[in-house]
């Protein structure tokens, strides 16, 4: 009995001493937090809600209501001016839309990538994930390494090589919209352009035929949905996952990111047996992984980083252009005069041919100044972060180093101070002789991150938008929303639905 007692003393002075150790660290984090705030505050920037997790209710909050995030940043810009602070427990974020501080950062490789959102891309609630991809790797040398790997994959010779898969893959798209004009079936269009970016980029980068246009029962489409649903709720509510009636969503998120990475290691594994029996294989995204990882003879860190490429230009390959053409289909429908204009430079450019080649995407001038107004608007992929761990001024205010810098073109494409009427759509701003933005338009970023496949995608862009123009014409159906679904990539939420009347 006395042991029992001895025992019975020594667990609660055990689990005394344990509670009261724990709640030491939490008056020291407290009070670290308390430094934190007391050395950004002379920052502007809105009112906290809470002072352990600062501004997260806020986003959590605007998360749950479905809404664009990046609305209320560009609210805050213009109530609190060019550089504010959003505090997240210890972690302060500066948003800037000041050019110069824009041109510094994002042009300069001195800024990584902020390690506190790329590197929670690792994983996605404990799956690997991104990884250290092409996108989300924050070491420099380790990126450079890569990206000089990836160059020859996006060179304009090779991308020259590829107008007969972007017009064979649009093509397949034409024939699937002649019918449902012909039936008079209406044309979501959004979940049709994306079919036709998933064929092409597993074609063009892995050299595999989904035919998603005839074949959408495959997984693909919705494990990258669920990819990208997952991203944000990772990312932006760090308490999502401790939920239990969650647990069935990250379930389904984490077996569509087994998914992927399962399709890519069959992938690589097929190409890689091609490689070494010595037959041709093309200069594409798969090759150049392939090549990445030939230093660490195919070690198991090799492979997992060769998966890692392989679904960051999966996902990143498809989803960004399939969203622009969607955005500027609906566009389109809501400006039949641009429309029109748009059809006729197609139509002197074309005439009655089909088969667009590379030469002809340079003449198609005001096609250019759409798209670009469309990314001007709705840019698909609104911002990037970097890490700043120097002293800088922005805006004649001084800020301590040691904090993340958010830009984020829909905000600064959003404000009058940078484009007159701003949420019109007016492609004559990009028009060849107009003043060009000055650091507040960068759909793609800016500087050595730039994305590499911006070139590709907007090729790709051109020869769908091209035919789809010479062969139909369509209207909006009347009664659905217009406005965006903010998935981490901006997306139309109605799926823009159409009308379609083949053109004589």
């Amino acid at each position: 009995m006395e042991i029992w007692e001895t025992v019975v003393g020594l667990m609660w002075y055990s689990s005394k001493f344990v509670f009261s150790a724990i709640l030491v660290l939490f008056a020291c984090y407290c009070i670290y937090i308390r430094h934190i705030h007391q050395k950004f505050d002379h920052i502007p920037g809105p009112p906290r809600p809470s002072f352990l997790l600062g501004h997260l209710p806020i986003i959590v909050q605007e998360l749950r209501k479905n809404t664009v995030l990046h609305d209320k940043l560009l609210e805050w810009a213009e109530k609190y001016g060019p550089v504010y602070r959003i505090n997240g427990l210890h972690h302060v974020t500066i948003v800037t839309v000041d050019p110069e501080a824009t041109k510094e950062v994002l042009m300069s490789p001195k800024y990584p990538k902020d390690p506190t959102v790329y590197k929670r891309l690792f994983t996605l609630f404990g799956q690997r994930f991104l990884g250290n991809g092409l996108v989300t790797v924050a070491d420099h040398d380790l990126w450079y390494k890569q990206r000089r790997i990836m160059d020859p994959a996006f060179s304009s010779s090779y991308l020259r090589g590829l107008m007969g898969i972007f017009n064979e893959k649009a093509d397949r798209l034409m024939v699937k919209l002649a019918e449902m004009a012909d039936k008079q079936t209406p044309a979501h269009m959004h979940g049709l352009v994306n079919c036709v970016t998933l064929d092409v980029i597993t074609k063009v980068a892995f050299g595999v035929d989904l035919d998603m246009v005839n074949n959408n029962n495959l997984p693909f489409p919705n494990a990258i949905e669920l990819c990208l649903k997952g991203m944000i709720y990772y990312i932006r509510d760090p308490m999502y996952k401790f939920f239990p009636w969650n647990r069935g969503f990250i379930r389904n998120i984490k077996e569509a990111v087994k998914l992927l990475r399962r399709t890519g290691r069959a992938w690589i594994n097929e190409r890689k047996k091609a490689m070494e029996s010595g037959e041709d294989v093309p200069k594409d995204i798969l090759t150049q992984i392939l090549k990445s990882a030939e230093e660490n003879k195919f070690d198991d860190d090799s492979q997992e980083l060769m998966l890692d490429n392989f679904v960051t230009f999966f996902i990143a390959g498809q989803e960004t252009t399939a969203n622009q053409l969607a955005f500027a289909v609906m566009e389109l429908g809501r400006h039949p005069e641009i429309m029109e204009r748009l059809k006729a430079e197609v139509d002197e450019v074309l005439g009655k041919r089909q088969e667009i080649l590379y030469e002809d995407l340079g003449k198609l001038t005001y096609l250019s100044q759409v798209l670009k107004e469309t990314l001007r608007l709705y840019p698909v992929a609104p911002g990037t972060s970097r890490w700043v761990a120097d002293d800088m001024v922005i805006d004649g205010i001084k800020i301590p180093g040691g904090f993340t810098a958010v830009f984020d073109t829909y905000v600064t494409s959003r404000m009058d101070r940078f484009f007159k009427d701003p949420l019109k759509f007016d492609p004559e701003r990009f028009a060849p002789d107009a003043p060009k933005p000055y650091f507040c338009y960068y759909p793609f970023a800016l500087g050595p991150r730039s994305c590499l496949g911006q070139a590709f995608s907007q090729m790709e862009a051109k020869v769908v938008m091209a035919k789809l123009l010479q062969r139909f014409d369509y209207s909006l159906a009347p009664g659905q929303p217009l406005d965006i679904e903010d998935i981490g990539t901006l997306r139309p939420r109605s799926g823009v639905i159409c009308r379609m009347k083949q053109r004589d």
